[in-house]
């Protein structure tokens, strides 16, 4: 049975993160488990920069209760954080971070992109970890692009680019604490699927470039669409060259109370974040 479409997003306005990320935030923890087991998706881009003496981006600033997945498609981006993990990610490739109990860090376009500038694309999305791994080690995971598989889609519809979880029997590399699919579509015009989704997951697509139907439904560039968790399937259909990135996980079912960087089970877990933030007990950069 084909998923229906909950809700489309659309329409919604670009804002600066830093001064180095224009984003379109197409859905946060504010909508509470709307989006279960997500918590926000930023898409960055894209946008052209000019060369620039100064790195651009975000500086130093803490994260607790979650991860952030960081996919570029344009650009280089420069990461560094307080477990002493850091690293340069490009075109496809991808940051994993898991705040957990906490982490400091800065995220800023690359030296080298900083000088020579361009395109810039990326999309930010934030995964919620169970309230008993909330508290656990903080670990990165830096998954470039050549270690990512593609798959062809049946019908000449396309290829897709499994970063985690599982399509058509291939395995992507991320390592989740939850049942998570993450995939990249590229989708040929013309191209018809039905995408293979868990029933009860929480799933959604965003259209990076092109236009498609899904379910019949016409989606463009920079919409996302939402789908009911009932049904084990739903249907593309690029009428346009696309790109799109799928998002299916299974729901924690559990209480997303938020304030800025935090995102914990509690009001008093968010005082406790921001007291344990102050008193340095996430790191600092050094």
């Amino acid at each position: 049975m084909k998923k229906k479409i909950l809700r489309i997003v659309r329409d919604v306005p670009l804002h600066w993160v830093g001064d180095g990320f224009p984003v379109r935030s197409l859905f946060s923890y504010r909508e509470g488990a709307t989006f279960d087991p997500f918590l926000l998706l930023d898409y960055g881009g894209p946008y052209e920069f000019e060369p620039a003496e100064a790195k651009r981006g975000v500086g130093e600033h803490p994260h607790r209760g979650f991860e952030t997945v960081t996919i570029v498609y344009q650009g280089e981006l420069e990461h560094r954080d307080s477990s002493g993990s850091r690293g340069s990610i490009g075109p496809g490739d991808v940051q994993w971070m898991t705040a957990a109990s906490g982490v400091v860090h800065e995220e800023l376009h690359s030296k080298e992109f900083t000088k020579n500038c361009g395109m810039f694309e990326m999309i930010q999305l934030w995964v919620n970890l169970p309230a008993k791994e909330k508290l656990s080690t903080p670990r990165y995971q830096g998954i470039v692009a050549a270690e990512i598989p593609w798959v062809p889609l049946a019908e000449s519809a396309g290829k897709a680019r499994v970063i985690a979880g599982e399509l058509i029997g291939t395995h992507g590399p991320a390592s989740t604490f939850t049942p998570i699919n993450v995939w990249d579509l590229q989708l040929n015009k013309g191209g018809k699927y039905d995408l293979p989704i868990p029933s009860g997951h929480t799933s959604m697509l965003v259209v990076q470039q092109g236009e498609l139907l899904a379910n019949d439904e016409p989606i463009k560039a920079v919409e996302l669409a939402l789908f009911e968790r009932e049904g084990d399937s739903l249907s593309i259909q690029a009428e346009t060259p696309a790109r799109v990135l799928v998002l299916t996980g299974e729901p924690l079912g559990e209480p997303v109370v938020g304030e800025g960087p935090f995102v914990m089970n509690t009001r008093e877990q968010i005082r406790e974040a921001i007291q344990d933030y102050k008193a340095g007990r996430m790191g600092r950069l050094t």
